[in-house]
């Protein structure tokens, strides 16, 4: 079983169809039991990094997703939940993430360059960079996946797994052992994105 965090950011309907769509059960929970009890864990998310990362915290959903990935049990962050497995976010501040992934999150505006709209919003192309990651064991280089985001993931070079050119190579998915991201929604990438989640659920 998959267990969809729910913290309150976000919509999650349409993640938890996509599963249904490859054959997974997945549920969409905030009970720490039914998390630890599941075989896989998602943190999604949309909107600003603080206002996240304290309803996690409020939650105690921040020390379980720590025990959790420490146990080494696959995690899966989507899009702002992607960007709270890293150090800090400067969105509007400096914001404390969950240390699961090296790195800080940055406006992308400090790296594409004038003449390009934020937010990076639409599709997109990935480029994977060095061995194939399991998660993307059935695409290839080149697919195109969907994006919406103001802010990228700034990490050693090591723990990128795929890149999306947007004036600059911004971070589209990054892992550090057991604990994966993608900066895209595979949610809404079609084909595609659910390939990535029948990868993800292969997990072991």
């Amino acid at each position: 079983m998959i267990a969809i965090v729910d913290y309150g950011v976000g919509n999650l309907f349409s993640l938890k169809c996509s599963f249904a769509a490859v054959g997974e059960n997945a549920v969409v929970t905030s009970d720490k039991t039914a998390i630890k009890n599941a075989g896989k864990i998602v943190l999604p998310g949309v909107g600003a990094f603080g206002d996240a990362a304290r309803k996690l915290k409020a939650q105690n959903l921040d020390k379980l997703l720590k025990d959790e990935a420490a146990a080494g049990k696959p995690i899966l962050g989507i899009c702002l939940g992607m960007q709270l497995l890293f150090d800090k976010s400067f969105e509007y501040g400096e914001h404390e993430g969950l240390s699961l992934i090296p790195g800080a999150v940055r406006p992308i505006g400090d790296v594409i360059g004038d003449g390009l709209k934020i937010p990076h919003m639409g599709w997109n192309e990935l480029r994977f960079c060095g061995q194939r990651h399991n998660l993307f064991k059935y695409l290839s280089d080149g697919d195109y996946v969907y994006f919406v985001h103001s802010y990228y993931a700034d990490t050693p070079r090591e723990y990128v797994l795929a890149t999306a050119e947007y004036g600059a190579p911004l971070t589209a998915a990054a892992a550090n052992g057991n604990v994966a991201g993608c900066q895209f929604h595979p949610e809404k990438s079609g084909k595609t994105g659910l390939k990535i989640l029948k990868a993800f659920c292969e997990t072991e």
